[in-house]
């Protein structure tokens, strides 16, 4: 398989411990410039409007982008069933019993070492969005792995349901961190988002809120941090 020069999703072999972790990638136009490792929410897939929004932003950039289904979403579903509702619930569900925990961290990890063995990938700079889920499942891979140079989180806290270890992952995070909250969140109070967000060990980062409930990121709020992004991979 060849890195090509298109914007639609390109299916990425992955495989960890003998099981498939289910992976695309979008291409932009010319030589990548950096990529950027996008998590889609608990309610999402790898192909969920929130992902192609991040690759619809970034690939004009300059910048390849990787994404993968969730432990109980898209193609890891046996049901197949990729209704938002059906999703967020499984997601609650295997949050709350530790699945994914730490193992999800491995899975990105794995399909970032694929990505890279493309031509003219090695080497370049790395990024990551993610917020809710993503936040979730991203600070044990923010924590672990090296080869990120800058994130985009939020929209997850310290007093959500079986969240008591996320600090201490936070504390490991050093990259540049854009942490973005919703101001009238229904499912994350203000309390628990500023603990997380306190927790972070990176020397440069930055709480954004902005009005509404809880939502993925789109329109000026996935501009911000796209832009955040971007600015750190490509100085």
């Amino acid at each position: 398989m060849t890195a090509s020069n298109q914007s639609s999703p390109q299916s990425l072999a992955v495989e960890r411990g003998g099981t498939r972790v289910p992976a695309v990638y979008w291409s932009p136009e010319g030589a990548s410039r950096g990529i950027v490792l996008a998590s889609h929410g608990g309610s999402g897939h790898k192909l969920s409007q929130a992902v192609l929004a991040i690759a619809q932003a970034c690939t004009p950039l300059g910048l390849t982008v990787l994404a993968i289904d969730g432990p109980v979403q898209g193609e890891r579903r046996d049901d197949g069933n990729l209704d938002p509702a059906a999703a967020r619930t499984s997601f609650r569900e295997a949050w709350r019993a530790g699945v994914g925990r730490t193992s999800m961290a491995e899975d990105w990890s794995a399909a970032l070492d694929q990505l890279l063995i493309l031509p003219g990938l090695s080497g370049i700079p790395v990024g990551y969005i993610g917020v809710s889920m993503g936040t979730a499942y991203g600070l044990p891979l923010l924590a672990t792995e090296s080869r990120i140079q800058a994130a985009a989180l939020g929209l997850w806290g310290t007093t959500y349901a079986a969240s008591e270890h996320l600090a201490e992952f936070a504390q490991r995070v050093r990259c540049p961190v854009w942490f973005t909250q919703q101001w009238n969140d229904e499912f994350f109070d203000r309390e628990g988002t500023f603990a997380l967000f306190d927790a972070i060990g990176s020397e440069d980062k930055r709480l954004v809120a902005y009005p509404g409930p809880h939502r993925e990121l789109e329109g000026v709020r996935l501009g911000d941090a796209v832009s955040f992004i971007a600015a750190r991979l490509q100085p």
